[in-house]
C-alpha cells in the first residue's frame, strides 16, 4: 500500500515543525542572553571609587562591574577585593590603580573570557585552575598583555609602563611585540613599552633597596642633590607618594634642590605586595 501526501498537508506538518524548531532556537538565545557575567565588590578599604554606565561614586560592597568601561579606582592607601563570577577567582586591586573592565563574554561551549586593563598599579589575582579550554583572563597593560588559565600571581604597572609578573603558582603568559614568554610558578619577569618580555628569572619578592646621594653644583652655583637608588627591576617605587620610574636595571633618580636637610620617605613595592619603607635623610 502506498501513502501519498498532499502538498497542504505537508505544509501542515512542516509548520508546527519549523514552529517547535524557531521556539527551541528561540527559548537557546533567551538562555544565552540571561547568563550573565560580572566582577563583583567584595571588600573595600579606604578610598575606593566605582565607576559603572553614567554612575560615578565610592565603591560600596556588592556593586557589580558587568559591561566594557565599567572600572574600580583606588586611592592612597586603599584597596579593595573583587570575586569573578562563578568563584572564578579572585582579584585584589592595590593602591592608586584603576582596573577597567575591556570585555566580559561567554562562548558557544559555555567558555567565559575575562579582558581586563591596569594602565597604572597594581593587582593581584588568585584564580582556580579552569576546566573549559575556551575560557580565559586577560590583562592589558601599556606594555603588552599577561594571560592565565588558572593561577596565583601578582602584577604591577610603573609610571612608564613597565609591567612585572611574580607569578606563585601555575603559569602566565606575558605577550609583547608578537613575542609570549610563559613566567611559571617560582619565576618573575618584566615587560618595558615597546620591547618583548624579559626571561623569567627564579622569584625573589625582595623589596630590598640601595641608595646614595650625589651633590651637584648646576651653572650659576646652584646646588643640587640627586637620590641614586636601585631596587629589583620588577618592583615600583615611590617618594613621598610620587610613583617613580624604575629602568631595567633596578636603577631610578630624582634630583632636588640642596635644602639645608633632606628627607624622603621612599616605598618600594614587589608585584606580590610586599612592601619595605625607607626614611632617607641628608
Amino acid at each position: 500500500m502506498k501513502c501519498r501526501i498532499l502538498p497542504g498537508a505537508i505544509a501542515a506538518v512542516i509548520s508546527p515543525l519549523m514552529m517547535l524548531v524557531s521556539q527551541s532556537t528561540a527559548q537557546q538565545d533567551s538562555i544565552r542572553v540571561r547568563v550573565n557575567r560580572w566582577i563583583s565588590v567584595q571588600q573595600v578599604a579606604g578610598n575606593v571609587s566605582y565607576a559603572a554606565k553614567n554612575v560615578a561614586r565610592p565603591a560600596r560592597v556588592g556593586d557589580r562591574l558587568t559591561a566594557v568601561g565599567d572600572s574600580i579606582t583606588t586611592g592612597k592607601n586603599s584597596s579593595a577585593t573583587l570575586l569573578v563570577d562563578t568563584g572564578l577567582g579572585t582579584i585584589r586591586v592595590l593602591e592608586k590603580t584603576t582596573l577597567r573592565v575591556r570585555e566580559l563574554k561567554i562562548t558557544p561551549n559555555n567558555g567565559r573570557i575575562t579582558r581586563l586593563d591596569v594602565l597604572q598599579g597594581q593587582v593581584r589575582l588568585k584564580l582556580r585552575r579552569f576546566t573549559n579550554r575556551e575560557s580565559e583572563l586577560e590583562i592589558r597593560t601599556p606594555a603588552g598583555l599577561s594571560g592565565v588559565r588558572g593561577t596565583e600571581f601578582g602584577l604591577n604597572v610603573g609610571p612608564s609602563g613597565k609591567t612585572a609578573i611574580a607569578t606563585l603558582e601555575g603559569a602566565v603568559a606575558t605577550t609583547a611585540q608578537g613575542v609570549e614568554v610563559r613566567v611559571p610558578g617560582g619565576y618573575q619577569n618584566f615587560t618595558i613599552s615597546g620591547e618583548a618580555p624579559t626571561n623569567p628569572v627564579p622569584l625573589r619578592d625582595d623589596p630590598g633597596l640601595a641608595y646614595r646621594f650625589d651633590r651637584q653644583i648646576a651653572r650659576g652655583g646652584i646646588r643640587n642633590v640627586r637620590l641614586v637608588g636601585q631596587v629589583d627591576p620588577v618592583n615600583t617605587v615611590t617618594i613621598d607618594g610620587v610613583p617613580e620610574p624604575v629602568d631595567r636595571n633596578g636603577f631610578f633618580r630624582v634630583l632636588y634642590l640642596a635644602p639645608s636637610f633632606l628627607k624622603l620617605k621612599v616605598v618600594v613595592t614587589t608585584p606580590l605586595g610586599k612592601t619595605q619603607t625607607y626614611e632617607l635623610a641628608l
